[in-house]
Parts: structure tokens; sequence; C-alpha cells
């Protein structure tokens, strides 16, 4: 406020004297719609700059670039007071009727994203039109920038210069203070939640750096609306129901932007809010307080070596069960076993594979190779520890089209020593239609003896499902890559 004060005390800028000292710019009145956007953050930034020269102390100015960063990393206060001075400056000096580019609301919203903000990215990043709602990512290649809209990436107008991008990356740095410069890839996380990967330097081609950007879009989470998108069937509804209701430990898998993850959310939603959860993930993408603002959910960032420091405490938590979102490496499958052979159910857990019987090798050789053990008993572990694995895709011609394809039981049998991976699910691109076989193991029934009830309507559905669309062909597995012992 003293700085402010005592700005206001001086001689303001004279619009026409910023004007001229652009050696470039033509004098008002005969400016293009560009060169009055261009113009306007001129002014705007000179004001700032006056207004930085003029404070007298390190502490003023400290507090000036808290200020200035908080605004720069998305937070509302300091964003709201920022845009407040520029609306005050151009209104002071006779330019809010000036032009500004049309993926910009606004003026004041144009020159607030070119000076503190996302430049181009801002509509997209913060919504300012119905088609950037619905867009879940963003790139910059070199200063191209696209949106994924209704499933297809499509070219913006918007083009982010090569300075512009440099600025841009120090800015999104601001977030992340122990990040090095010069480091060529990045990962940083603005306040809203959006995730930025971004890749420079020698890492990329000469001009064409990469920032990818990924926000969370909050969607209407029930299996009714799985179903209104054809991700799932409609008979799938009920099912679902009962199989959160019973607790099985359940396993979401696919590629990126396969629709795992919302479906991980939208099974998460049926579950007793009053139970407590324990969370982890290797990014803050879920705003699990937003989805389930009641729950008490337990909300932990870590992966590698941070997650195997904190496995320990973790293991001695009293929660009902637990949320493993993007399951990527050995402390990641190694925490999941851990946690479910203590006789946790109602857990989830995703993981980028696209193939269900192909899971658990690979949870039990990233284990096995890193901290030793059996690999076949790390393999039976995985088939007695969850119930069931459901796989998802993009639609190969549609790709905003997100396709439960198939549903597979794990097994495992102590007495034959034997892991049994059973099709219960799959998803006939052919045809368009989900196939199914009722099938529920003797194992699977005894592992949750009071849910008797809710097992036979379980059992009921699939046989409905079934006689409906019956799945045909050999339905169950018993892998190569698990040797029984002789």
């Amino acid at each position: 406020m003293e700085v402010e004060e005592k700005y206001r005390e001086e001689e303001r800028f004279d619009l026409e004297t910023v004007i001229n000292r652009q050696d470039e710019t033509p004098c008002r009145g005969k400016m293009s719609g560009e060169e009055e956007f261009l113009t306007a953050c001129s002014v705007v930034r000179a004001v700032f700059d006056r207004e930085w020269d003029i404070i007298a102390d390190d502490h003023s100015r400290n507090l000036r670039l808290e200020r200035e960063k908080r605004a720069i990393i998305g937070y509302e206060l300091e964003v709201g007071y920022y845009k407040e001075r520029i609306r005050d400056i151009l209104r002071d000096n006779n330019m809010l009727r000036f032009h500004h580019p049309p993926w910009y609301p606004d003026l004041t919203e144009g020159v607030f994203a070119e000076l503190y903000g996302l430049a181009g990215l801002a509509p997209w990043a913060y919504d300012m039109n119905e088609k950037y709602r619905r867009s879940s990512s963003a790139k910059l290649i070199g200063e191209r920038m696209y949106c994924l809209i209704d499933g297809r990436s499509e070219l913006q107008p918007q083009r982010i210069t090569d300075q512009r991008r440099e600025q841009l990356k120090r800015t999104l740095l601001l977030a992340t203070p122990e990040e090095r410069l010069e480091t060529g890839f990045h990962e940083v996380y603005l306040h809203n939640g959006i995730r930025i990967t971004i890749y420079s330097g020698s890492r990329t081609k000469e001009g064409e750096d990469i920032m990818v950007f990924r926000k969370y879009i909050l969607r209407e989470l029930t299996f009714e609306e799985m179903i209104r998108m054809r991700t799932i069937p409609a008979g799938a509804a009920e099912l679902f129901r009962c199989m959160v209701g019973i607790g099985f430990n359940v396993l979401f898998s696919g590629q990126v932007r396969s629709g795992k993850t919302t479906f991980l959310q939208t099974w998460q939603k049926y579950e007793d809010p009053t139970m407590e959860g324990l969370a982890i993930a290797t990014d803050p993408e879920t705003p699990w307080h937003r989805i389930m603002p009641d729950a008490p959910i337990m909300q932990i960032i870590a992966d590698g070596k941070d997650l195997s420091l904190l496995s320990r405490s973790l293991l001695r938590g009293d929660n009902d069960y637990i949320l493993l979102e993007e399951m990527r490496d050995a402390p990641a499958f190694r925490l999941a076993l851990d946690i479910t052979s203590t006789g946790t159910m109602r857990s989830k857990a995703t993981i980028h594979d696209n193939n269900a019987v192909n899971i658990p090798y690979k949870m039990a050789s990233r284990i096995h190779e890193e901290f030793g053990g059996d690999l076949n008993a790390v393999i039976a572990q995985v088939y007695r520890n969850f119930d069931y694995c459901l796989e998802f895709c993009q639609h190969p011609e549609d790709r905003r089209q997100k396709i439960m394809t198939g549903i597979t039981e794990f097994d495992y049998d102590a007495e034959k020593d034997q892991v049994t991976a059973t099709r219960i699910c799959r998803y006939d691109f052919r045809t368009g239609t989900w196939r199914w076989n009722c099938h529920i193991s003797k194992n699977i029934m005894d592992k949750v003896p009071l849910a008797s009830e809710l097992l036979q309507r379980m059992q009921a559905i699939l046989r409905v499902l079934e006689k409906e669309n019956p799945l045909i062909g050999d339905l169950t597995v018993h892998p190569a890559y698990y040797r029984r012992r002789i």
C-alpha cells in the first residue's frame, strides 16, 4: 500500500509518452488491433516498473516479489489483486476499449496473462470459453499451441514466441524453486492442480521445445454417466455397485487417456464416505478432497525412493482401504502388496498396461528386480491379493470414446499351487457389444464371507448378462510365466 500511495502522488504516465518511447509503434489512433494490445501491455508494464523503481528497502521488494510469484502460480487473492490493478491502469489511461486477441475474454485478462500468467495458454488453463472447459490437455511444440478438443488435437491460432516461451518457463519454475533452469526436463504444478511437463535445451530440437499441460476436469462421476458415454454397457451399473459393496480389491489398467483414472474415481465415489482411506499418487492430479469432501481420505504425494522411505509408516496406518494412482515402479507395487496382504479390502490402483494377464508378472518382476525374493511367490501374491482387473482403452477410430475392454478375475489356489486368470467380460469391437461369462471362483467367495447376499446378487446379474451376450472361447488362463513347484 505504501508503494501504491507514493505512486499516486507522482505524476502519472502519459499514454502518448509511453507510445512514443516505442520507436516502431505508430501514433495513437493509427494503431492496428494487435498494436493496441501490445501498447496496453507496455503501458501496464511501465507502470509496474515505475512502482518497482521507487521501492526503497529490500523487505518491501521481497514482499512485492512474493506477491508477484503467487499471482503467477495462480493464488486467487494475488491474481485478483493484479487484475484489479491492471484494470485501474487501463481505465486511467482510457484504454479499456482497446483491442484484445479473441482467445481472451477481455483486455484485462489478456494483459494479466501476458505479464503475469500463461500467455496464450491462459484461456485453456482457466476455462475462459466452452471448448477449453472440455479440454483436458494442451501442448506447446515450438511456437504452436495444440489443445485436445473432443478427442482430437487441434492447432490453435495463438503463437508463443521463443522469447515468451523462455519467459513462461522461468515463470513456471517459480512454483518449484528447487528446479534448475538449465535442466532440460521439469515437472511443475500450478496452484489449481494443472500439471506441466517441460522439455527443452539439448532434449529437444532447436526452436521445438515442448510444454505439455494437463488439467483435471470435474466430471459427473456415476456409472450411469459412464453408460451414457458408452464406456460401459447398460447392465453393468448394478453389477459394479454390488462389487463396490462387497469390497473387492481392484486394478484399473490401460494406456494414457484411456479413462482408467476417471473410472477409479467413479468406483471410489460409491464407497462409504465414513471409511478412512489413504490415497498415494506420484502427482496431485486427483483432488479427492473435492471429489469426496466429507470422506477422511489422506492424500500423499510420493514415488520411488520417497515412497520407499514412507512405506513403513504407511503400513502402520489404520486405513480401511488404499488408493494407488499410476503405479509404475517397484516401491509402489510392493506397497500395494504389503498393504493388501494384511487383509485390507476395498483397495484400488491404476496401472499403465493393456493386458490384464500380463500385470501380475509385470508387478512381480519389478519387485523381484529391485528387492529380490522369490519371483513365483510374488506372482502368487498378486493373484491372491487382487480380485479383479478392469481394462480400458480409447476407441481406435474415435479417441473421444473410452471403453472398458474387459474384466479379468485373479485367483490363487494354494492347494494346487496354481494361479488363474478368468475372463469375465470382453468387448467385441466388431459388433460393439460387451460379452459376459458368469463366473465367481470359490476362493473369491470365501474371501468375503459376510457379503453372501451381495455375492448372490452379483452372480444373478452376471447370469443375466451372459444369457444376453455370452462370452465364448477359452476363458481361463494359467499363465506360463508362473512355474508351479513339483
